[in-house]
């Protein structure tokens, strides 16, 4: 058994490799410095550890020792968790997307001494196919490349680095008006009308853009809006995304019915999508999406919450299939049944009527073309076929416990600050709507979890595991534990909170603002990052300037500072190039674009009870305003509305509110 010094780090998945025989080295010094003194070239590998051909990638090549003889003799070998280092990952992301029309996990780059990347892919076989090079030969070509051409390979990377440089450069410029009228129309050309989302296969959910759509909606009345992402959600929780069973959604579906999923789940997915279903039942009233937002928020207290209150990252999309070979895993071995095992917990009778409801065949219920990799032979995948699922509340407990007998998925049990921001949102928006103080509780225990283990000195820092917090924060961790703080004082008012995110966004501002607007990624202290990037991309998760010019705005409206509202006018002049030419790229910077075009507006709570009034408020899809409450805390209850700071007379009866708030 080898153990390389990957057995040191607190990541899960740089303990997954931590006995492969390859000599691994963590992002440091330590490897940049071998680098340098033998005259090596690097190789990068960035992955997460809930990433599937991030596996198949270790099983086949890392774990050989063949493969890691040519490895440990050329190369300077660095494992990056893409999820703890998202600046790294973002940097040479960039090189391979610029290099090869693509991206993806795991992602392989091969860099001089100096840092700088001359080669990069994602999967490479062990030998040639799939219409790709075999990893070994790729290994030999660019060690021999290096070793006989090396002055030709530094100045391509110095070369490649200026253009890098150039084209993470932006354009200041004012929006165009017509950018969200833009995006609409981009959204209904894109819609699928028969399965719903947006384009073909695969489908994933991408909630920033259900975000643009929903307040789209809100600006310009408009039902088609609405009507997609209603659709989309629905669609999104009958097919086989969703786990029927456990709640929560897994990745991506790799069909365009929604029907087989990429298995993980990651945290961000369920607190993205939890708001969602949750805004889009505030304008409805339609209970199956407040039912689905339960089912999140239920499988995220059980399955992926710590006992001191924060959220771990993930499940992995890989498991045991059979529990007498531990080693040997299948994508979704854990949530799929055959009709045998329904038989057997339900009984014949139960069994048929569950299988006709939720699709299930005896001989399984996914074509050949729907599994290429032969992961599902005589195997079903739960969907929502016929009945509404309510009616089968019984029989799915008892499969429930007989999959919960199963060898569950691995956790990926770190807590990053940026995602527990994301989830403590959810569930204040969960508290808020759902009347369910369940949640805010949920809510309240991470906020204080993370200002307790990962904020010091006036600091956030990135990652909390087993004790040990460590790398410093990250735009994205200010920007979403910035606005969890601000969801969660507009849930319970406590005033504490407000002032935590007031001094959040003071350092944020500090460490990561750039005088000719927009926030770069990083501080800017760490000399291994050979470029400084502002991230824009509003992806699987939304983009840091994003989320930081909704936090400026909503603060300037809390509390009237003219610098937190110049800040996030500043950051969408910023990426005003990007906005108007690339706008489906950033559909939730588009959400902060229009906040900015609405006069601010308060709704201001005094005396006490007031939860009858609050409660009124909060069943209102208002995404534009902001809740605060008056120092007067005693006295008869009421709410002001307030536009520019200038308010209106106080309503005391919850049903005038009810028509007068917007």
């Amino acid at each position: 058994m080898h153990t390389n010094r990957l057995a040191q780090e607190a990541s899960p998945y740089l303990q997954q490799h931590k006995n492969n025989p390859v000599d691994w080295f963590p992002w440091g010094e330590e490897a940049f410095a071998k680098a340098r003194a033998e005259n090596k070239p690097i190789f990068l590998s960035i992955g997460y550890s809930t990433c599937h051909w991030c596996h198949v990638m270790e099983r086949e090549s890392f774990e050989s020792e063949s493969v890691a003889e040519i490895l440990n003799r050329n190369f300077v070998s660095i494992k990056v968790d893409r999820e703890e280092r998202p600046d790294v990952d973002r940097i040479y992301m960039l090189f391979v997307q610029a290099t090869t029309g693509g991206g993806g996990w795991p992602m392989s780059v091969w860099l001089t001494p100096e840092l700088k990347p001359f080669y990069g892919g994602t999967y490479f076989p062990p030998d040639n196919r799939y219409g790709r090079p075999g990893f070994p030969s790729v290994l030999r070509q660019l060690a021999q490349i290096f070793q006989d051409d090396r002055n030709r390979v530094e100045e391509s990377a110095r070369e490649v680095m200026g253009q890098l440089a150039g084209h993470a450069a932006l354009t200041a410029q004012s929006v165009d008006s017509r950018v969200a009228d833009r995006l609409f129309q981009q959204c209904r050309r894109t819609f699928d009308t028969k399965y719903a989302g947006f384009g073909t296969a695969p489908k994933f959910p991408r909630p920033v853009q259900l975000n643009f759509l929903l307040r789209y909606y809100k600006t310009e009345a408009s039902d088609d809006a609405l009507d997609m992402v209603v659709k989309t959600l629905k669609a999104m929780a009958r097919g086989g995304m969703n786990d029927q069973l456990g709640g929560g959604f897994h990745r991506y579906s790799v069909d365009a019915r929604w029907f087989v999923p990429h298995f993980e789940k990651m945290l961000y997915d369920q607190a993205q999508l939890a708001i969602s279903y949750l805004e889009a039942y505030q304008i409805t009233g339609d209970e199956e999406l407040a039912a689905e937002a339960r089912r999140i928020f239920g499988y995220v207290l059980r399955d992926m919450t710590h006992r001191e209150g924060g959220f771990f990252s993930a499940e992995d999309a890989d498991s045991v299939i059979d529990p007498a070979d531990p080693h040997h895993k299948g994508e979704g071995a854990f949530y799929v049944f055959e009709a045998r095992e329904l038989a057997a917990v339900l009984g014949e009778e139960e069994a048929a009527r569950f299988a006709k409801a939720f699709g299930c065949n005896a001989d399984g219920n996914v074509a050949a073309h729907e599994d290429p990799h032969d992961e599902f032979p005589r195997k079903n995948i739960l969907f929502r076929a016929r009945e509404p699922m309510d009616s089968f509340e019984n029989a799915s407990e008892k499969l429930l416990a007989y999959r919960n007998l199963r060898i569950r998925p691995g956790l990926d049990d770190k807590i990053l600050t940026g995602w527990n921001g994301l989830m403590i949102s959810a569930f204040a928006k969960g508290a808020q709507v759902l009347r369910d103080k369940a949640y805010s509780r949920a809510a309240r225990r991470a906020a204080e979890f993370v200002r307790r283990e990962l904020y010091r000195d006036g600091k956030l820092l990135r990652r909390w595991r087993a004790g040990e917090a460590a790398i410093d924060g990250f735009l994205d961790d200010y920007a979403f534990f910035g606005l969890a703080l601000v969801d969660l004082y507009e849930t319970e008012f406590v005033d504490d909170d407000l002032q935590a995110a007031t001094a959040i966004a003071e350092k944020m501002i500090e460490f990561f603002a750039d005088p000719n607007g927009g926030f770069y990624s990083t501080t800017g202290d760490d000399p291994s990052l050979v470029l400084r990037l502002k991230e824009d991309y509003d992806g699987a998760e939304p983009s840091g300037n994003s989320m930081a010019a909704l936090f400026m705005l909503k603060l300037a409206a809390m509390t009237g500072r003219e610098d937190f509202d110049k800040a996030a006018r500043d950051t969408l002049h910023a990426f005003g190039e990007r906005l108007n030419s690339q706008t489906a790229a950033v559909p939730q910077m588009l959400c902060a674009l229009l906040m900015s075009q609405q006069k601010p507006r308060q709704v201001e709570f005094a005396g006490t009870g007031i939860e009858e009034l609050l409660g009124v408020v909060h069943s209102k899809f208002a995404p534009f305003q902001v809740l605060i409450r008056a120092k007067q805390r005693d006295g008869e209850p009421e709410a002001r509305l307030c536009e520019n700071f200038v308010c209106q007379l106080p309503i005391r009866d919850a049903a005038v509110l009810a028509e007068n708030v917007e």
